[in-house]
């Protein structure tokens, strides 16, 4: 069921499901709550699971043209505080890892466990910032290629073809992504700081999941940020999308991880 609660006289739009030791979910950019339909319906038989639409995406509205990972994690904590959550378990796809590390440099008391999925807790390098101020310049005069390009390339070829299905679902959920959401989180992104320290100073679990075909983030360096923070990580055959293209071993390694924890 959808709830929304106000933030900054904004809408912040959630979904809860189950009951137990709670887990936030939080998808990754220009994607939405709905990402987690598979893999919440196995978490939820033990666990209160709350999605949670960030900042310009799915039924959440946007503020201004900047949302840092700063902003959208006090959006995170406005809705845990709502839900009267003390302590939650964290798993982050890719943008959603940024805002889950935002969330536990300020509060780490609130913290139980953090699962980067095709995340990373370094900055992005110089080339990835310019190719999203370029990105954000395209999209204001063509966003529909724009979207369809950025996520596309989110997948490797051979995934393109084996889960061309699944694939057009999750674009045309990205596209329904607001240009001034789309513009605001690529910026955000952009200027994100360097927060390995987050997970080099707490002591809460920490998992890595791993891509060994990501297109976006290289799996040796991941691999090595794991190994220099003391975190679990786990690699898989395929890309950046894991929720898609290795689902079922996405909800195996979360399973066994929430265990632990």
């Amino acid at each position: 069921m959808q709830n929304s609660v106000l933030y900054k006289n904004t809408k912040i739009s959630f979904s809860t499901l189950g009951k137990g030791s709670a887990i936030v979910f939080l998808h990754g950019f220009l994607e939405n709550s709905t990402m987690w339909n598979s893999v919440t319906k196995e978490l939820c038989k033990r666990n209160k699971v709350i999605c949670i639409d960030l900042l310009g995406h799915g039924n959440t509205d946007c503020i201004g043209y900047v949302h840092s990972m700063e902003i959208m994690a006090e959006a995170v904590e406005a809705v845990l505080k709502h839900l009267r959550i003390r302590k939650s378990i964290f798993v982050g796809h890719s943008m959603g890892g940024y805002v889950a590390l935002a969330f536990a440099e300020k509060n780490s008391h609130k913290v139980k466990g953090l699962c980067l999925m095709n995340s990373t807790s370094l900055p992005d390098d110089n080339e990835r910032k310019k190719l999203r101020t370029r990105a954000n310049k395209m999209a204001q005069t063509n966003f529909k290629s724009m979207v369809r390009m950025s996520f596309t390339n989110l997948f490797s070829e051979k995934s393109r073809k084996i889960f061309k299905n699944e694939m057009q679902l999750a674009l045309e959920e990205a596209l329904k992504t607001p240009i001034q959401g789309y513009i605001a989180c690529q910026e955000g992104m952009r200027i994100r700081p360097n927060r390995i320290a987050v997970l080099k100073n707490n002591d809460f679990k920490k998992l890595f999941i791993i891509g060994k075909k990501d297109p976006v983030l290289k799996n040796q360096e991941l691999l090595e940020e794991s190994k220099e923070t003391k975190s679990k990580a786990i690699v898989f055959e395929e890309g950046h999308m894991s929720y898609i293209e290795n689902i079922n071993e996405l909800i195996e390694a979360l399973n066994q991880f929430v265990k632990k924890v």
